[in-house]
């Protein structure tokens, strides 16, 4: 039988192919050729150490990797097809190489894959066969990714709690990441309250400055202005700055509700503290704050706002190359006007610096500036630094023509502020300044003007000192060797035409024609108010016709006034006349019911 087999497979052995080669046998204690599959799935790991204290060792150590993760709602990709690559990647690295993809991923906006591999990672195992653990700046890098896929603020609360399994604790950019989620949704409440346990925590978490303007941001966008402020003094107390962003909107929300005073409490609060010393909103925002704060008549706000405007100017000269920045000449103009309304001098002498800063010694500031200067001065009472201007004024603008002369330096327009200033105080005023002229007009340069004599004649006209304006009228050639102008003559016959001195304003008014000084319309006006005040509604339609015959146009107003006096001494004939004209230039009268009704009044003890 042997023999037999060896002839077997002595005869084969050129046919076979040991490579393929079997042999079969019944008894199991033979031995055989192992036959090795290739695997079609990674292998399982072994299980995790008890003794590492792996949250993962109370699951099913045979399935480390199940298909349902825990909260697989915060996962937004589903493992699939990439599965694989991250199960192989969460092998090899490490925390610090994570963090370092993780950067790189978050340029490009990989939100969806950092949360997939971080959640493939932290149940794997690393290297030494522990399992992976991250630290915070990782976990956080995961807190980050769900916050950009609009996780919610509940969901990324509940994964800053799962950071107590891993031995990790909260710090101040975890909760900063919930405090974005909470101020994309405008929950308010909540964010109070997780501001609140910050400071709570003290060291472990305490609130940044990033942190508090989150949630004062949030506040102001829901219009909740005294919460918002309150953080905001409690920012300004532990000593972060105040980003200009939260600054807007403390600017715009205050501005919306009227709440200006806050407003200037803050900066002023900020200008208190190094921190914040160096606050300085844009360009467009400092106009913004001017604005409002001119509307509110608010000097203090005004003059923050054109502060900041300097520091700009100032960094803009100082730049290479340089940058020339200027204020807005309309806008310095209506600062000054509220100064004189505010009766602020800081306001004053600030926004007249800036307006020659801004222009340079270029050119001199317009009129409207001289004038709005003027009338700042006299609402705070300072005559000589007003009358200064004036003279300044006269100095630049002296040589224009001679209807625009008129109309600028004419004291019962442009430079009737003045005139007020000068009779505020009744004679004692009036008499004070007469004076200090007189001594300037003998200075070294003299200076004698007109216009400042005018200004006096009319503030005596107003205090009812007929004596004084005539004494002041005489003195403009007697005293002070100049010659009256038409604005002279016209405030002579206020004076007189007040006191019901008809006669002479009009022997006033001769007087001017005779010497060949061609009076203006507020002469005729001033002669129609002196006989109307005298009761002559004749006499006033007459000097109209003068006046219409001079080619001056007819005004509505004097229209109505000697309608008036008509109505009131019921001369009828000089009714229909004013109708006439009025009809003749289009002219729209309309009615006066409620002066009627208040004249038709009958006042007597009935209604005691």
């Amino acid at each position: 039988m042997a023999s037999r087999m060896a002839m077997i497979t002595k005869s084969r052995t050129g046919t076979l192919n040991y490579k393929h080669f079997r042999t079969v046998t019944t008894f199991t204690f033979l031995a055989q050729e192992p036959q090795l599959d290739e695997p079609s799935s990674p292998p399982t790991p072994l299980p995790p150490n008890p003794a590492s204290g792996s949250p993962l060792y109370q699951e099913n150590w045979r399935n480390p990797i199940p298909t349902t993760i825990p909260n697989s709602s915060m996962s937004l990709i589903p493992l699939g097809i990439s599965s694989s690559r991250f199960q192989a990647l969460s092998k090899t690295l490490d925390v610090q190489s994570l963090l370092n993809m993780f950067a790189d991923w978050m340029t490009l906006q990989r939100w969806d894959d950092m949360k997939q591999l971080f959640e493939i990672w932290i149940r794997s195992l690393d290297k030494n066969g522990k399992p992976n653990k991250p630290d915070v700046n990782l976990y956080n890098h995961y807190l980050r990714a769900n916050l950009m896929t609009e996780a919610s603020a509940g969901e990324l609360l509940d994964l800053v709690a799962q950071m107590e399994d891993y031995a990790i604790t909260p710090n101040t950019a975890s909760f900063n990441l919930v405090l974005k989620a909470m101020y994309q949704a405008r929950e308010t409440e909540a964010a109070e309250k997780l501001l609140a346990r910050m400071i709570q925590t003290g060291k472990e978490s305490p609130p940044d400055d990033e942190s508090f303007d989150l949630v004062v941001g949030m506040l102001f966008a829901t219009d909740q202005i005294d919460s918002a402020l309150k953080y905001i003094d409690l920012t300004l107390k532990s000593g972060y700055m105040l980003s200009m962003r939260v600054f807007d909107e403390c600017v715009r929300s205050c501005s919306r509700k009227g709440r200006i005073d806050a407003m200037v409490s803050i900066i002023e609060r900020c200008k208190t503290m190094d921190q914040n010393k160096a606050l300085s909103p844009p360009w467009k925002m400092c106009n913004y704050i001017a604005d409002v704060a001119m509307q509110e008549d608010n000097s203090k706000l005004t003059f923050y706002a054109l502060e900041f405007m300097a520091k700009w100017i100032a960094r803009g000269e100082n730049a290479r190359p340089p940058v020339m920045l200027s204020v807005d000449e309309g806008l310095i103009v209506s600062v000054l006007s509220t100064a004189g309304r505010t009766y602020s001098s800081t306001l004053l002498d600030l926004a007249w610096v800036i307006l020659r800063r801004s222009l340079r010694e270029k050119k001199a500031p317009n009129i409207e500036s001289y004038l709005a200067k003027i009338y700042a001065h006299a609402s705070l009472g300072s005559l000589q630094r007003a009358f200064s201007t004036l003279h300044e004024l006269e100095t630049i603008y002296g040589n224009t023509s001679k209807e625009a002369e008129e109309d600028l330096f004419s004291p019962f327009t442009s430079l009737y502020p003045l005139v007020v200033a000068c009779s505020k105080k009744g004679f004692e005023t009036l008499d004070s300044v007469y004076y200090q002229l007189e001594k300037l007009s003998s200075g070294d340069p003299p200076y004698k003007s007109v216009t400042a004599l005018n200004c006096i004649i009319l503030g005596c006209a107003n205090i009812w000192d007929l004596d004084r304006a005539y004494q002041t009228f005489e003195a403009i050639g007697s005293s002070f060797g100049l010659t009256p102008n038409i604005h002279s003559y016209n405030a002579l016959m206020y004076a007189f035409g007040k006191l019901k001195k008809t006669f002479e304003a009009s022997r006033v008014f001769d007087h001017l024609m005779s010497l060949g000084v061609k009076p203006n319309a507020m002469s005729y006006s001033l002669l129609v108010d002196a006989h109307l005040i005298n009761r002559d509604p004749k006499a006033a339609v007459s000097v109209i016709d003068e006046m219409v015959d001079a080619g001056f146009p007819l005004s509505k107003e004097i229209l109505k006034k000697v309608r008036r006096r008509c109505h009131r001494e019921m001369d009828y004939e000089t009714d229909d006349r004013v109708e006439s004209l009025a009809k003749k230039f289009n002219i729209r009268m309309g009615t006066e019911s409620r002066r009627d009704q208040l004249f038709n009044l009958e006042f007597g003890s009935n209604y005691v």
